[in-house]
């Protein structure tokens, strides 16, 4: 697979006969693909866009503040930084993990749409183990999809941006330039404009995400173990420009491997997480 001569993410039927190569190929060549017609229930979606919005905007939020150890729970507006930036992020999130306390109305339906992104995410694993080339496979400690069994690192983030404050910090944007720790990441499509990936050239791009899409970007771990065959491409969050500053909300599913799986000679995937969960902020 030639790398790409421009960043063209290929926009994938997940039906199609070739989605599976089209799928590998756009990861290589951009670190990005966006999925249609995919499996995920588009009701589903909606309802946890409206019910998480609400919760957001209740006071007693702060009952359900994040755990320091088990990184779940609610985190604040300018909780996360990009882990080569030392101004804060625009933004508030709520961490899901299995076992997370949830608010009641909404645990029915965010464990649904975790286990749903989950099993999309190992379909997705399962494509790339069967078109990465020989060599590149050989590497693996184990298949993709294996790294993915059993754990409990996954992680359904729940983004809350809010309309822009008046005490903007010069350089803060909602989402800085920032590139994701797991294997892949499966966006489900946002409720506003923003998301952009930058190519190898240093040009940003708006990422395509109409309602109905979802967007799969490979991250770091999976870059390591590939040995930058899957990039980990930066993305970003821009603000909203001049006269269009609305809240915007985002659900991501990062698929993370366990902790002992060894993703290079002499660093473990739970080592790797640990580092840059300190690097981000998140972990002291």
């Amino acid at each position: 697979m030639p790398a790409a001569s421009r960043f063209d993410i290929a926009a994938v039927d997940v039906r199609a006969p070739d989605a599976p190569m089209a799928f590998t190929r756009s990861l290589h060549d951009t670190g990005f693909a966006v999925l249609r017609h995919h499996p995920i229930d588009p009701d589903l979606i909606a309802r946890l866009y409206q019910g998480w919005a609400a919760v957001f905007a209740i006071p007693d939020i702060d009952d359900y503040l994040f755990d320091p150890v088990t990184q779940d729970g609610y985190f604040p507006f300018r909780s996360e930084n990009a882990r080569d930036s030392t101004v804060k992020d625009l933004k508030a999130f709520f961490h899901v993990y299995p076992g997370t306390r949830l608010p009641p109305a909404l645990a029915a339906d965010t464990m649904a749409l975790y286990q749903d992104l989950l099993t999309l995410g190992a379909l997705l694993l399962g494509w790339l183990q069967d078109h990465l080339p020989p060599a590149i496979r050989d590497r693996l400690t184990e298949p993709l999809p294996a790294m993915l069994a059993g754990s409990m690192q996954s992680l359904f983030r729940v983004l809350h941006y809010p309309a822009l404050p008046a005490d903007i910090e010069p350089g803060a944007v909602r989402a800085a330039a920032h590139e994701d720790i797991n294997l892949i990441t499966l966006l489900v499509a946002g409720t506003a404009p923003g998301l952009e990936a930058c190519d190898r050239t240093g040009i940003w791009h708006a990422v395509p995400c109409d309602p109905g899409m979802i967007v799969v970007n490979g991250g770091d771990m999976l870059a390591v173990a590939t040995d930058g065959y899957l990039p980990a491409t930066p993305h970003r969050v821009v603000n909203p420009p001049a006269g269009q500053d609305v809240a915007r909300q985002s659900m991501p599913m990062f698929l993370h491997p366990r902790p002992e799986v060894v993703l290079a000679p002499g660093l473990t995937a739970g080592a790797f997480l640990d580092q840059r969960l300190r690097e981000i902020g998140l972990k002291p």
